[in-house]
């Protein structure tokens, strides 16, 4: 405590415009993150539909023809 202390004067028209600065970022990162987590899905959705095709086509390459009566 030895330094000295520095006093911020913060006018209310300044006041004003950091909150709207503020809140434009809380939105915009909010928004960003709804993107993200849909892209996640669907990028989950996709991975999981090609591993569950490729098992269904290896399960079909390996059972035998039908034989002709």
């Amino acid at each position: 405590m030895s330094g000295k202390k520095t006093i911020r004067v913060v006018k209310k028209r300044d006041q004003n415009r950091e909150q709207k600065i503020e809140k434009k970022n809380s939105a915009r990162g909010t928004a960003r993150e709804m993107v993200e987590t849909v892209t996640n899905w669907v990028t989950e959705f996709q991975q999981k539909r090609r591993s569950e095709t490729a098992a269904a086509l290896k399960l079909l390459s390996e059972t035998p023809p039908p034989t002709r009566a």
